[in-house]
């Protein structure tokens, strides 16, 4: 073969057809990422060379995983899975690769707005996500149809706490309201926090001095305990997101206060047998709306010193792609596909058809309030977790000491002030 012929023809091979090279692939057990597993054959087919390894766990491990090799700057993954918590600060600090170089059809600004902001750091993206979530209120219009009840327009947690009252009928296995109760800061901190917020209590106040043993912050507990106790189920320490999710969907719930990402899974009728039941409102507020519906997306990122680097950003285009999500809709169908990421998505009439709550997730995705996340200013952004080094640490320690209130190891006094003691030791410690 000619010289001329043989660099014609390199040229034409896809980037990665020269050698072989193995994308390492850290993520989490999730619904969406094993479907982005069974549909990674024709990444692969359509890039000769590029083999994908995938090593799944659960939420905690990955952190845990993603910190080690992060802080200790070796190299374990090509890519790993964030969220906005992590792609900002980590994007700041460098630990990620810059991704303002994206490919021409990628189609950046179909990503919604708040989530794209979520995941940059100084208006670069270091994080694509493969989806996007809020929160907002589920409950059953056939029960409260029983009791003659109405689920006001804009309710608040006061009119939860009353409504829960009402619908509660443990003889029968309904619990009048379900919480998180499992520790963690994207586990129980991250509903408590949204009802804190629209309490009007602060993390901090504009000296960054602690403020969590503030008179909001106990009303906030208080009410948190007694709807608990009251009117959920005996094991709401245990229960995280799928827990209670499968005590919805087994009918066992009135109303339940959550991600988003639940609504899809709830009116599938294969999943949810109550599925033509639910009905759908906003996250609560009290004295502000403000801070009352989280904002979170998971999302794919390549760490700075990822050994594979050029091959993994082909990855994640691929994965995160408008491409990504009609082959989705095209192979298991709209009712599957990833929520809370592209604009495109909530502008297909399939889609909508299938997805009665599509409109209402968009709406508490963009109405998120980051940037102002309680009823007075403060200096942090963040909806469900303040954003800043150190958070994880304090909104784990703050997590299982609620856990402990919550099982009556811990007074209420007890737990304002050792919440309010370890979110000033660990501020105070964490370098920023």
């Amino acid at each position: 073969m000619r010289k001329s012929a043989l660099l014609a023809l390199l040229l034409a091979l896809p980037l990665g057809a020269l050698a072989d090279t193995t994308v390492t692939i850290a993520t989490i057990v999730n619904g969406d990422m094993t479907i982005m597993q069974q549909l990674s054959q024709s990444f692969e087919q359509s890039h000769p060379g590029i083999h994908l390894k995938w090593q799944v766990m659960s939420e905690t491990e990955l952190r845990r995983q993603n910190m080690e090799a992060m802080s200790s700057g070796k190299p374990g993954f090509d890519v790993i899975t964030v969220g906005t918590y992590e792609a900002p600060l980590w994007g700041k600090r460098g630990w990620l690769t810059p991704l303002n170089a994206l490919p021409a059809d990628y189609q950046a600004d179909d990503l919604l707005k708040p989530v794209r902001k979520a995941l940059s750091w100084n208006d670069t993206l270091y994080a694509l996500p493969f989806y996007g979530e809020s929160s907002m209120t589920y409950y059953r219009k056939d029960l409260f149809a029983e009791k003659g009840l109405t689920m006001p327009d804009n309710v608040k947690w006061s009119d939860i706490k009353q409504l829960a009252a009402k619908l509660n009928d443990p003889q029968k296995g309904i619990y009048g309201l379900c919480l998180r109760g499992s520790p963690g800061w994207g586990d129980n901190v991250a509903i408590i926090d949204t009802m804190a917020n629209s309490y009007g209590a602060q993390w901090f106040n504009g000296d960054w001095q602690p403020m969590l043993n503030s008179p909001e912050w106990r009303q906030v507990l208080q009410d948190y305990v007694q709807m608990v106790h009251d009117y959920g189920p005996p094991d709401t320490p245990k229960n995280s997101f799928n827990e209670i999710l499968r005590l919805f969907a087994q009918g066992k719930c009135a109303m339940w206060v959550d991600s988003t990402v639940a609504a899809g899974l709830l009116v599938n009728p294969q999943i949810s047998p109550v599925a033509d039941k639910i009905a759908f409102t906003s996250a609560p507020s009290q004295v502000t709306s403000n801070g009352s519906n989280w904002l979170w997306a998971w999302a794919l990122a390549v760490p700075s010193n990822a050994a594979n680097k050029q091959q993994a950003i082909e990855f994640i285009s691929w994965a995160t792609s408008r491409a990504y999500i009609n082959q989705v809709a095209q192979t298991v169908g709209w009712g599957s596909v990833p929520p809370g990421s592209r604009i495109s998505t909530y502008e297909q009439s399939s889609y909508l058809k299938l997805a009665p709550y599509a409109q209402r997730v968009r709406a508490a995705v963009e109405s998120a309030t980051v940037d102002q996340p309680t009823l007075m200013p403060v200096p942090y952004q963040g909806v469900q977790y303040v954003s800043i080094p150190g958070f994880d640490q304090m909104g784990n320690i703050v997590g299982q000491q609620i856990a402990d209130l919550l099982q009556g190891k811990l007074t209420l006094d007890e737990t304002l002030t050792r919440n309010q003691e370890a979110v000033a030791r660990i501020y105070a410690a964490t370098p920023r």
